[in-house]
């Protein structure tokens, strides 16, 4: 066993495109976590890369939603245009 602390973590800055992203998708109904996540991956890359519409990457994100894409994707604009992402 070890006595040593843990190393120290630190936090994201609230302007990065990882914690924008992963904030959209956190209202999101899913069935399982992992789902969320893979929800959040999605739009950051969309976020970074800008190639393909948003709904294209939310669909190609594969989740299983809890609610229709439509509502899922309307809760993502309104929580993007909230933390200042142009759509």
């Amino acid at each position: 066993m070890t006595t040593k602390a843990p190393s120290s973590v630190k936090p994201i800055a609230d302007k990065a495109l990882e914690k924008i992203a992963y904030a959209a998708v956190s209202s999101i109904p899913t069935l399982e976590p992992h789902d969320q996540d893979r929800l959040g991956y999605n739009v950051w890359r969309w976020l970074k890369e800008k190639r393909d519409s948003l709904e294209q990457s939310v669909h190609n994100a594969g989740a299983r939603l809890l609610i229709t894409e439509q509502e899922a994707l309307g809760k993502i604009r309104a929580s993007l245009r909230q933390q200042g992402i142009e759509l």
